[in-house]
């Protein structure tokens, strides 16, 4: 079982100050996940921030327009920096708040800095530009850069006291980063084409007749692109399906801020499954509004009362 420290001794005014800079990191950024992580405890959610402002610096470097050598060696003092806050080696009064913050949050929370490494293999993945020719490829991919998070951030939520099967917490954190990922290729389409960048895979572009890509705001003649969003959308719907049996593991505010964040990127996945060519004509997003309905709904705890009676009736 994860477990999380709840109480934890006053930080110092180095560290608070670190932790406040994550935060507005994580609010100018991340508006999706901010939304989230603004139901957690004070702990938790300075917690979460720190892993996000790491996590972001990384992926600014892939997403930058440093010659990609520069990007590797950049990368790689990112993952010196991750040995430093794993060995201790980070000072409070240290220069970068982003360290300071990480090195506190995890002295406080069991937190496996490995994935950051995963991360950081998984932007490195970006820099050599590969493509996947199959879902098993692009799996591995996801694993990296968004599974890894869901299991950071598990180790920040913990699992609750006598949380039955929470032995699979782990499998099902990576498994909801997966379905997070997916559905964040298939809202990136046209911006990732533009960036030189193909995520989906080869097989199920050629199966489709997109393999010629997306460079405008219509699919490639004699394609038929809404078959590909709706298989894609399909999978990503079972994994959430999969990923969303770590609600009733989680304590009521951590499983509100993992079914926020997931809420918000499956009304993400409504959207583009409605109308798939929206993807190719812009940024597809959710109004406010919207967000805070799934906010509360998460709060309630109504979609892990789902889960929980989905998951008696398989065990009956």
């Amino acid at each position: 079982m994860i477990r999380s420290v709840e109480s934890q001794p006053p930080a110092s005014a180095p560290v608070l100050a670190a932790y406040s800079y994550c935060e507005a990191v994580t609010g100018q950024q991340a508006r999706n996940f901010a939304y989230g992580i603004r139901l957690l405890p004070t702990p938790k959610r300075r917690a979460m921030s720190a892993l996000y402002a790491f996590s972001r610096r990384v992926d600014d470097i892939g997403d930058g327009t440093l010659p990609d050598d520069v990007k590797v060696a950049r990368l790689e003092d990112t993952r010196e920096l991750l040995t430093r806050i794993r060995e201790g080696a980070v000072d409070e009064d240290d220069t970068d708040p982003v360290a300071v913050a990480l090195a506190h949050a995890a002295g406080h929370f069991p937190i496996p800095l490995g994935g950051l490494d995963e991360l950081i293999d998984g932007v490195q993945m970006d820099v050599r530009g590969e493509t996947y020719e199959t879902w098993d490829d692009l799996k591995v991919y996801c694993r990296c850069v968004a599974g890894a998070i869901g299991r950071l951030s598990l180790g920040v939520f913990g699992t609750a006291p006598g949380a039955r099967g929470a032995e699979r917490a782990s499998e099902y954190a990576d498994t909801l980063g997966l379905a997070l990922q997916l559905t964040n290729i298939l809202r990136d389409v046209r911006e990732d084409a533009e960036g030189g960048r193909t995520y989906l895979p080869a097989d199920d572009l050629a199966k489709f007749g997109c393999s010629d890509g997306f460079s405008g705001e219509t699919p490639p003649e004699g394609s038929d692109f809404a078959g590909l969003v709706h298989f894609e959308v399909r999978r990503a719907r079972a994994l959430f399906a999969e990923g969303y049996r770590l609600l009733p593991m989680l304590d009521r505010r951590s499983g509100a801020c993992v079914a926020a964040m997931a809420g918000i990127y499956r009304r993400l996945l409504d959207r583009i499954e409605h109308d798939p060519g929206a993807v190719l004509r812009g940024r597809v997003s959710l109004p406010g509004r919207e967000k805070a309905y799934v906010a509360v709904r998460g709060l309630s705890g109504l979609d892990t009362r789902h889960v929980s009676r989905r998951t008696v009736r398989r065990r009956a």
